[in-house]
């Protein structure tokens, strides 16, 4: 892959001074439309060059894998995208016909390069001409005959490429390398190619034409069980089933390997369902096939934003588009990615990423983030130009600046997701219980009638506690230290994520993991702490001993705005937007727009609700936990305080009825000569607080 790179460079470097030998471009661009094709055709050709040979490189394991799935009785199918066709029929055509029952040809996917230079590159030498206006551009020169004259240097910077190319190793197609490894007499291939390069027991090539029939023939031998391979493309994958009929011979179980993801997502997991079908003998065991070559995530990216789309569109939610097969953090093509690169550019062109310099940037990938004015632009490359950029480069340089981009796409993520704006699409909802506590009409629609609803839903759940043992195995199998402080807590930390500072410098933290809570602090942070590395067996006792005190549910309450909610938008929270599916206890099934409860105040007074909104018991969690304060009626405002670093639930401007407040069991006292009022924290606290509001009135 290295050598490739290298080539790459090469070319792109002799693309350049092509250019300028052209008279194309040189202190300025003098054709900009000459320029524009060349380029542009040189990073198409780029693209679906690497394209094809990371899939020519998983094709050794791939074979390992189909082997080892025959050995246990399995069926193979294998979806792809290209069979390079074209490149094959140009080729033929070049062969006399007498030479193809003994070819001598190369099919590897350098050869989309060598089309490139001997089709594409620029050779024909431009004139620079002054218009009218006193700019200067260039024309094509033709001779006296009207051919275009050609210029010599830049032929020779061809030459040299094409001579560099042929000597690298070549690495065949995905479908030659199966097709010659098992024997066509093995595989059955379903694609729209009518020729076909074949290997005989010699190792001899020839041509093999293939009828309008064939694809019919070829799967009805692999349902039949004369072959136990099957390659389909999207060409011959159109209304075709693979799957462990019943009523065919073939019920072996499928091993459906998705080689070649493709750039649609309709496609992609239509093929799979190729192999999964109703009345079959089994449910295909589905293996996407990928490298740990960064670059290639620039397909799988788009494969699996175009999968989010899907699901988003044909099931109401986003997760369900890859049917699991792709993570979010795949999808490369986000808002988050996008703030992501732009931090990754800022700090090339500051000079805060260190390994890379802005100058060694600009010549390795041909990205230019300068302007003419010295600054740094303000319309940067895209994302995708980006990542298709980032293919031609060393495995080692990929990793540097991938790495680097991930780091700050996480970074971006886990500050949306601590801010509750992290766009999820429709989440479902579980827990042990969801109850409907109260249900409040707040708008009806004045021409159709249809209503909104608030819904106050009580959520029981069951916490989630692991025991000692098993965070003693979860931090042996994540390198976790064990630590307890002074308080007697115990947690374990293990490496996570880093932050950068503003210096662009690396802020290494950890995750810190208590029985009900996980926090992310920076290694200076917990060394200036009173967390303290401890043994196992501290660290067990200390354990054992706190989720021993933990009850085994947790109540709380959510609350949700459903049915007609466009009208009503605007005056829902903006910073949180997220829809959740759930389930009642007695099978109600509820969709709608969550409203945190520390907003929920504010959007009662707007739509005129007449319930009380928060219960006693929320307050009281939301002003310890979240620093929430709610103004009582008389005045009195309830807030969180800190005396002696511990937190405390205030009444602030309730001294004139301490008296009545004591009763109820609060408790006062004096600080800074002043007398203050609090309610006890403890299981109690509910019950005071209901009393102290009765008492407000």
């Amino acid at each position: 892959y290295n050598s490739y790179s290298d080539a790459f460079g090469v070319i792109h470097n002799n693309l350049d001074k092509a250019l300028e030998a052209c008279n194309i471009s040189g202190d300025k661009t003098y054709n900009r439309a000459a320029k524009m094709s060349a380029v542009s055709q040189f990073e198409s050709h780029k693209q679906r060059f690497f394209n094809h040979l990371l899939t020519g490189m998983k094709c050794p394991q791939l074979i390992k894998a189909i082997e080892e799935d025959l050995a246990v009785g399995n069926a193979i199918v294998i979806q792809i995208v290209s069979t390079n066709e074209e490149l094959l029929k140009r080729r033929l055509n070049e062969v006399a016909l007498e030479e193809w029952k003994d070819l001598n040809l190369d099919l590897t996917p350098r050869e989309y390069v060598m089309d490139y230079l001997m089709s594409a590159f620029p050779i024909h030498l431009h004139s620079i001409y002054s218009g009218v206006d006193g700019s200067e551009r260039s024309e094509p020169v033709f001779d006296a005959d009207g051919s275009p004259v050609i210029s010599i240097e830049a032929v020779a910077l061809r030459d040299a490429l094409v001579d560099k190319l042929a000597s690298l190793d070549p690495i065949p197609g995905a479908l030659e390398q199966l097709l010659w490894h098992f024997g066509h007499k093995q595989v059955a291939e379903v694609t729209g190619r009518s020729k076909r390069v074949l290997k005989d027991e010699s190792g001899r090539l020839f041509v093999d034409s293939r009828g309008s029939g064939a694809n019919i023939a070829e799967t009805a031998a692999f349902m039949q069980g004369d072959k136990q391979i099957l390659i389909f493309s999207d060409a011959g994958g159109t209304g075709r089933s693979y799957h462990a009929d019943l009523k065919a011979v073939n019920r072996r179980r499928r091993s459906h390997y998705l080689l070649e993801a493709g750039w649609r997502a309709d496609n992609a997991i239509q093929g799979l369902g190729r192999s999964h079908r109703t009345n079959q003998a089994s449910a295909p065991i589905f293996r996407p096939v990928t490298t740990n070559v960064i670059g290639e995530r620039r397909f799988i990216s788009t494969i699996a934003r175009r999968l989010d789309s899907l699901g988003a569109l044909t099931r109401g939610q986003r997760q369900t588009g890859g049917n699991g097969i792709f993570e979010a953090k795949d999808n490369l093509e986000s808002n988050y990615a996008e703030h992501a690169l732009y931090e990754l550019f800022r700090q090339i062109y500051q000079g805060r990423f260190y390994k890379v310099p802005l100058g060694k940037f600009e010549q390795m990938t041909g990205l230019s983030l300068t302007s003419h004015e010295g600054g740094m632009k303000i319309d940067l490359p895209p994302l995708r130009q980006f990542l298709n950029r980032l293919l031609a480069l060393r495995i080692d340089m990929q990793n540097i600046i991938f790495e680097r981009f991930e780091l700050l796409l996480s970074q971006q993520i886990e500050a949306a997701i601590a801010a509750g704006v992290y766009e999820m699409g429709v989440e479902t909802l579980r827990a042990e219980r969801f109850t409907v506590e109260s249900q409040e009409a707040v708008y009806t629609h004045p021409a159709t009638g249809s209503v909104t609803n608030y819904l106050k839903i009580e959520r029981v759940q069951k916490n989630n506690i692991r025991t000692a043992i098993e965070m003693v195995e979860f931090a042996a199998k994540y390198q976790g230290q064990f630590m307890v402080n002074e308080k007697g807590r115990a947690a374990i930390t293990i490496p996570t994520h880093s932050l950068f500072d503003s210096e662009g410098g690396v802020v290494p933290r950890v995750l810190l993991i208590r029985p009900q809570k996980e926090t992310r602090l920076p290694i200076q942070g917990l060394e200036s702490s009173t967390w303290q590395q401890v043994s196992i067996d501290a660290f067990t006792a200390a354990w054992s001993k706190e989720v021993d005190e933990l009850p085994k549910f947790t109540t709380d309450y959510l609350h949700l705005m459903t049915g007609i909610l466009l009208p009503i938008w605007k005056i829902l929270p903006q910073q949180n937007s997220r829809v959740f599916r759930l389930q009642t206890s007695d099978g109600q099934k509820i969709l709608g727009r969550v409203v945190n409860a520390h907003d929920i105040q504010t959007v009662r007074e707007q739509l005129g609700l007449k319930n009380q909104l928060l219960s006693p018991a929320e307050l009281v969690s939301l002003v310890l936990n979240e620093g929430y304060s709610q103004q009582l009626p008389g005045g009195v405002t309830l807030r969180r305080s800190y005396i002696a670093a511990e937190p405390r639930i205030e009444l602030v401007n309730a001294i004139s009825l301490a008296e009545r407040l004591l009763a109820a069991g609060c408790f006062t006292e004096i600080i800074n000569w002043q007398k203050r009022v609090f309610i006890p924290v403890s299981d109690k606290a509910p019950a005071i607080l209901a009393a102290v509001i009765e008492i407000l009135g």
